[in-house]
């Protein structure tokens, strides 16, 4: 519960500081933030019972986790996955932009069964990047395939100034 309410907090502070235009958290809080996010760890593993004694050699190989346990060692071992928004806030806290991306091309296999032809699936994939990519730079999609029917595309790399 820690972890979650640690993980909310940081996503609500990234948030802030990506409205101040910043780039990554400043280096002081960085690091109280790293700290904090190993000391909730360290907490964790020191709450995780002991592992039962088992009778010697009923059972080859390693003992089972906790889901708990397992969990722990996730985090601890993606650690700079977990944190690197700390360092480059243009990182998205969730994937769920990448899995609303892919989710187009699961929904087409489920209602036809499957593709046609491998020139279907790139077809369907280049519309898809070139739709999504514009949503994200912020055109309107329509104006966005109006163009390309127009033969004139917009361009699929902008740097906001």
């Amino acid at each position: 519960m820690e972890i979650q309410n640690f993980l909310l907090d940081l996503h609500d502070a990234c948030h802030e500081w990506r409205l101040l235009h910043l780039p990554s958290v400043p280096a002081m809080e960085r690091d109280e933030w790293a700290a904090r996010y190993f000391e909730i760890l360290a907490a964790g593993y020191a709450a995780q019972p002991p592992p039962p004694a088992s009778s010697a050699g009923s059972h080859k190989g390693r003992r089972k986790q906790s889901k708990a346990k397992n969990l722990l060692d996730t985090l601890l071992g993606r650690a700079e996955q977990v944190l690197a928004l700390l360092d480059d806030l243009r990182i998205p806290f969730t994937n769920n932009q990448a899995e609303r991306d892919l989710r187009w091309a699961k929904v087409q296999q489920k209602i036809s069964g499957t593709f046609r032809s491998v020139t279907g699936v790139a077809a369907f994939c280049r519309i898809r990047s070139y739709l999504s990519t514009m949503h994200k730079q912020g055109h309107p999609m329509l104006s966005a395939l109006t163009a390309v029917f127009h033969g004139q595309p917009l361009p699929l790399a902008w740097a906001p100034e």
